[in-house]
């Protein structure tokens, strides 16, 4: 197991590493002058000369990305150009919201999905199980970004038990954060819940068909513990898969979520940098959100071999 774990890390960091180039090649070869975007249409060429010059946008590029390498590992992510603050800074602020909104998704995703597709496949056949599944395949075919406008039209124009927009820290005010936060953690949650429940459903009604099930039960084993104890334990294998992906899912979903509710995360200001071409900005989100994904994934992959000890065997080789 400390093999396979050295492996994915040495793994994420070359990926990380290829990413890192990737993106600021990218941004560097978008259309577009930051500069003259920040100065605006009135700005003189020496004026845009003169902030290039100061901001190290003159020097060749790969001379640009060492240095903003490096400063990544002095702790630096450098000066967003739009914004005019340290990108430091513009995280520390955005980055508590994105992870409230992003972990209580989550977290409702897994508490309420989970157990869905279980007590479906328990009732395989009723008219719960219909239901769990009818609601579970609307919830991923139906776009969330229309879902979100369709509940911001009912719950806050016509019936106004929601605001539409602003975002309140649970640590200041617990009850106005909950209803600022709730349209925009439900919708955010629900791909990943009707999937979550979609896949435990599937994965329950494969268990629930093997032989060491009716073993189980043909030793008079109480069905609660056949059910715990048996079924769900391996039944869990291929959702703890799926949670990995569901991470990135929250991940770019709370973009357009948080366009539309206008909640000052990093999804929002990652959309904002990206229009005002401020490359600094773009490049250091990407690499936080691509190491904060790599690393539940990983978490997720290390959960995989507990549940499963073959796995771990086999993966350690």
């Amino acid at each position: 197991m400390a093999t396979f774990i050295a492996r994915r890390l040495i793994q994420t960091v070359v990926i990380l590493f290829l990413l890192s180039i990737l993106v600021f090649s990218i941004m560097h070869l978008l259309p577009g002058d930051p500069v003259a975007i920040m100065l605006g249409d009135q700005a003189s060429v020496e004026e845009i000369n003169r902030l290039r010059s100061e901001l190290g946008l003159d020097r060749p590029v790969p001379v640009q990305y060492l240095d903003w390498l490096f400063g990544l590992f002095r702790g630096d992510l450098g000066r967003s150009i739009v914004y005019n603050e340290d990108v430091a800074d513009l995280v520390r602020t955005r980055l508590p919201v994105s992870l409230h909104i992003g972990l209580s998704a989550f977290v409702l995703a897994v508490a309420v999905g989970v157990p869905a597709g279980i007590f479906a496949a328990l009732k395989r056949g009723s008219w719960i199980d219909s239901l769990i599944t009818v609601l579970a395949n609307a919830g991923i075919a139906v776009p969330v970004f229309w879902l979100a406008i369709l509940g911001i039209y009912l719950f806050s124009l016509k019936l106004g038990w929601l605001p539409v927009q602003g975002y309140t820290s649970p640590f200041e005010d617990f009850g106005q954060s909950l209803r600022q936060s709730l349209m925009p953690v439900v919708f955010l949650s629900l791909i990943t819940l009707a999937q979550l429940a979609r896949q435990t459903r599937s994965a329950m009604l494969e268990v629930l068909r093997q032989d060491y099930i009716r073993t189980a039960r043909a030793k008079g084993l109480k069905e609660s513990r056949v059910i715990v104890g048996h079924a769900l334990r391996n039944a869990l294998i291929p959702v703890v898969t799926l949670l990995g992906l569901s991470l990135a899912h929250v991940v770019g979903g709370s973009v357009f979520i948080e366009q539309v509710f206008n909640l000052p995360g990093m999804g929002r200001l990652m959309v904002q940098s990206i229009f005002g071409k401020d490359y600094i900005v773009v490049q250091s989100l990407v690499l936080i959100i691509a190491t904060v994904v790599a690393l539940c994934n990983l978490a997720v992959d290390i959960a995989y071999g507990l549940i499963d000890p073959r796995i771990r065997q086999s993966r350690s080789m």
